[in-house]
């Protein structure tokens, strides 16, 4: 039976990633929305914190092993902040944890070192593609083994900082599996559009469309080298990230809007003691209790090896979904019409909280 209680190094970890989301990131996320900036400053304290660094072991540059317990806690925390910022610190994690798990022992050598030591550097992957009925499992990207090395040829939606990569791990379907390959950013073939994505939040993350024509990448650069990976230990890795950020969020949202109903008044009386009002922060409540719960039990199932830990990450991040919708909307309806003005940010929280359906790929733990 696993327990709820944090170890000494996961609560000194998650205490100093609270620190700098309450102190440091939600401060800066609204001028970083509508900047459609964040400051590089912001990025390189949050990246000190050294969360990817404490999953990466002492042999191949870290200090520490990894959990994604310890992930989902350092997660939900840094969404909790801004939503924004926490992808922006994670997006070397998307890079580095897919190659921690999966990849070759000469991946292992040749790059986790240069990811995580030294400030922070724009190491991406690319996942989504743009499709109404895009599934990770059947992408249309592909990759064609030709000799010792193959050929890729799709483009990819919404991969954060690309412009500026120095790598960038591609998925794409070889033979029907979806396999990681990582593509320098001088290979030729690879473009990144030179606009950013607009998207309805988000809008202080950079990022951008990638087109993959014929590029060529060598066998030793397959995740996990010339017998490929398991695709499945890093969907759920990303699933439980999205989860927890989207707890994040929901947590952020749920707060400000209760501590608004205990201190606004109507006919006299604080609106948190309106039924309606109330019982809306009761369900609230519950929702992300439950959902926060099915997180850490799917995270440590997948520490542990557990044979349903894959099934159990899909359900959290299913669940978490409709969660932080369902917070994120009763948040903006509390503050009536406050919540609908950019003075609060519930409203902010709301289109972040919209778009989790679309987040898989964007963190992992």
């Amino acid at each position: 039976m696993y327990s709820f209680e944090p170890s000494e190094e996961q609560k000194m970890l998650i205490d100093a990633v609270s620190r700098y989301a309450t102190t440091d990131l939600r401060p800066a996320a609204r001028e970083a929305e509508e900047s459609r900036e964040l400051p590089v400053k912001l990025i390189g304290k949050g990246w000190e914190l050294g969360v990817l660094q404490a999953s990466i072991p002492e042999s191949y540059g870290g200090f520490g092993e990894h959990s994604a317990v310890t992930g989902v806690l350092a997660s939900e925390e840094l969404a909790f902040g801004d939503l924004a910022g926490a992808f922006a610190i994670g997006t070397p994690n998307l890079f580095a944890l897919p190659i921690l798990l999966v990849g070759s022992e000469e991946q292992k050598q040749k790059y986790l070192s240069k990811v995580i030591e030294g400030d922070w550097t724009p190491y991406t992957s690319a996942l989504i593609e743009y499709s109404f009925d895009f599934d990770p499992n059947i992408l249309k990207t592909t990759a064609t083994a030709k000799g010792d090395s193959y050929v890729l040829n799709g483009e990819k939606a919404f991969v954060p900082f690309a412009k500026d990569a120095e790598a960038i791990l591609v998925y794409a379907n070889l033979n029907g599996q979806t396999q990681g390959f990582i593509v320098s950013k001088a290979a030729a073939g690879l473009t990144v559009e030179g606009e950013r994505e607009k998207l309805m939040s988000l809008n202080a993350l950079p990022m951008y469309r990638v087109k993959l024509e014929n590029v060529t990448v060598a066998a030793s650069d397959r995740l996990g080298g010339a017998s490929g990976h398991d695709f499945e230990p890093v969907l759920a890795s990303m699933r439980l990230a999205s989860a927890a950020s989207a707890l994040g969020v929901a947590k952020a949202a749920f707060e400000y809007s209760r501590d608004y109903a205990k201190e606004r008044e109507a006919f006299g009386v604080k609106i948190a003691q309106k039924q309606a009002v109330a019982f809306m922060l009761a369900e609230m409540r519950t929702e992300i209790e439950a959902i926060r719960l099915l997180t850490w039990e799917a995270a440590w199932k997948l520490d542990t090896g557990k044979e349903d830990a894959f099934t159990e990450a899909y359900l959290a991040s299913v669940g978490a979904m409709d969660m932080v919708m369902m917070v994120t909307d009763r948040a903006v309806q509390i503050l009536g019409g406050h919540g609908y003005i950019r003075e609060h940010p519930v409203e902010m929280w709301m289109r972040n909280g919209r778009g989790f359906a679309s987040f898989t790929g964007f963190s992992m733990v």
